[in-house]
């Protein structure tokens, strides 16, 4: 579908034909994973799959809005003056918490909009269909209201909403990325500091393939904010004997020689994969810097062992697509990405050995799993913006 098709839906259902186009990204996540809320660095990237969005300003504060992904839903009703949750109104809540938030501080949002919202982000993917949604109305409120708001402080309101609107005690990973999105670059996040910097993403004769498993999430958000609880235990515990702040403060050795003060088993191997993430993020940070995508690949496999043991996170589905995609011919590395329980993996895989690859993985998982997994060859593109 493109910008043309929207219009016209646009037209439709608003019966008006004087609409502004935006698109924000989706992103994926090569390492770094569950250390954002850690204090930790991550090493994400805006994709070129992600949320279109048409908006215009009406004469009065009435808002109306349109999901071609939620057609069921219907067209949803409300006002600038009434943007409280409200568990019918679904994919919408994403879009009210984020004008709730920028209107707080901002008197120029004083009129309402139409806005119709599409996706290609497959839903359920863990490809953060959520803050591309998020980011594409905060970049539509600073476009068309003139607010004099930064990117960051989009990207923070993005994860406000979904800490204190939604519920869920995400980091700030997945906002960031789809706002600083850039192309062909990744972003390295210190998520302590929101220090970050691109990283180009020279990728030779590899392409990233996204693999998702189909799995639906339901039990997502639960066990991710379980995760986040056991973190927070076992730092307040290391906070007894060393002074420090988040997870991610301390090295794999400071770890080893203090974590006998956290007693609990589970709370420690989630302090593990915390700590030990983080510093493989770093390190392959500094790999891709130079060029050397066979160990960066090797530290995603890494990555995805310490999820599957010691965070606890991958599932059935997630193990089959990483471990079978390790077993091919030009598979470089494979991890899940994401919170997990479902969702994508990734690969980094020859372009000469794709379609052997796709073929192999996707007979195996089947075979395994017993229904078809997806297949997406992932472009690095830039982040939310308005179309011109």
């Amino acid at each position: 579908m493109d910008i043309n098709d929207l219009k016209s839906y646009f037209e439709s259902i608003f019966n008006t034909s004087s609409a502004n186009p935006y698109f924000s990204p989706g992103r994926i996540n090569l390492i770094g994973e569950h250390t954002d809320y850690n204090g930790g660095f991550v090493l994400p990237c805006a994709i070129t799959f992600g949320t279109f969005g048409l908006i215009r300003k009406r004469q009065d504060k009435k808002i109306r809005l349109y999901s071609l992904n939620f057609k069921e839903v219907g067209l949803i009703q409300l006002d600038l003056l009434h943007l409280e949750y409200n568990k019918n109104h679904s994919w919408a809540n994403y879009v009210k918490g984020m004008i709730k938030y920028m209107s707080y501080k901002n008197l120029n949002i004083n009129l309402g909009f139409d806005i119709l919202v599409y996706g290609n982000i497959p839903n359920g993917a863990g490809l953060s269909s959520s803050a591309s949604l998020e980011m594409l109305i905060g970049t539509m409120l600073k476009e068309e209201f003139s607010l004099n708001v930064d990117k960051k402080t989009v990207a923070l309101t993005g994860k406000r909403v979904e800490n204190e609107y939604i519920g869920v005690n995400s980091g700030i990973m997945d906002q960031f990325a789809v706002a600083f999105g850039k192309k062909n670059s990744a972003i390295m996040l210190d998520c302590n500091t929101l220090y970050y910097e691109y990283v180009d993403m020279d990728l030779k004769d590899n392409i990233i393939v996204i693999m998702n498993t189909n799995k639906r999430r339901e039990l997502a958000d639960s066990k991710y904010n379980e995760r986040k609880s056991q973190c927070e235990k076992a730092l307040l515990k290391l906070q007894s004997v060393i002074k420090i702040n988040n997870l991610c403060d301390l090295t794999l050795e400071e770890f080893n020689k203090y974590k006998y003060v956290i007693k609990n088993p589970i709370e420690e191997k989630r302090a593990l994969h915390a700590i030990s993430e983080n510093e493989r993020t770093k390190k392959a940070t500094e790999l891709l810097k130079g060029n050397d995508l066979k160990s960066f690949g090797v530290l995603m496999n890494q990555s995805h062992l310490s999820l599957r043991d010691n965070y606890e996170v991958t599932g059935k589905e997630l193990d089959i697509l990483a471990e079978s995609s390790w077993n091919q011919r030009g598979c470089l590395g494979a991890r899940m990405t994401g919170a997990g329980f479902g969702g994508c993996a990734i690969a980094i895989v020859s372009k000469k050995d794709l379609d052997d690859f796709v073929e192999n993985v996707s007979n195996h998982y089947k075979k395994v799993i017993g229904y078809d997994a997806s297949f997406y060859v992932a472009s690095i593109g830039e982040g939310s913006t308005k179309i011109n």
